[in-house]
């Protein structure tokens, strides 16, 4: 592996274990086992290499957390939301530390328009990815109107439930607790 590769697995490291906005250029070099002047010459800046270890963590970390909201096989619940809802929650055990990191990466994007930039493609892809894995359509299948509606407001109920269990596990509503309330508001006629 060369600098840039080197660089890169070591501020994804430093990204998980101590955050987006707390790790120092020393820390990923530490990490890296690079030099200070690496950062520079292969991303430009420390924030270049921020926005790319985080775009590739949460890449690579994608493929896992679409396994685990696809429910295991294995789960004799027949209540697909029930078993989506279960793999959410999994995750949020599984990949603390990402899930963390992509809330603070979040919060640094309005200090940068390319982190942001970046950040409102991947939620864009969440949409697709999240419509389809409800439907059970793939996503070249998928009409504008089914991603706008279905996959933006299953987008912010699981960003809000893992806010809230990030915050506070104790007190954070369980699978059945979510499922109990997206019924309730469905049969809500107005």
């Amino acid at each position: 592996m060369g600098h840039r590769e080197d660089l890169l697995d070591g501020a994804k490291r430093c990204l998980l274990t101590k955050g987006y906005a707390r790790t120092t250029a020393r820390d990923v070099v530490a990490a890296s086992g690079t030099n200070l002047g690496s950062i520079g010459y292969h991303y430009g800046s420390m924030e270049a290499l921020m926005t790319a270890a985080m775009l590739a963590a949460m890449e690579e970390w994608g493929e896992t957390v679409a396994k685990a909201l696809a429910g295991s096989p294995e789960d004799p619940e027949p209540d697909p939301l029930l078993r989506y809802w279960r793999g959410v929650l999994a995750t949020i055990e599984t990949d603390r530390d990402l899930w963390v990191a992509s809330i603070e990466a979040m919060v640094q994007g309005e200090h940068s328009a390319q982190l942001r930039a970046q950040m409102a493609g991947g939620i864009e892809q969440g949409r697709w990815g999240l419509a389809a894995l409800l439907t059970g359509t793939a996503e070249d299948q998928l009409d504008e109107a089914t991603v706008r509606s279905l996959g933006s407001v299953q987008m912010a109920l699981m960003s809000g439930v893992i806010i809230q269990w990030l915050a506070d596990p104790a007190t954070a509503p369980g699978p059945e607790q979510i499922v109990a309330g997206l019924r309730a508001l469905a049969s809500i006629s107005g």
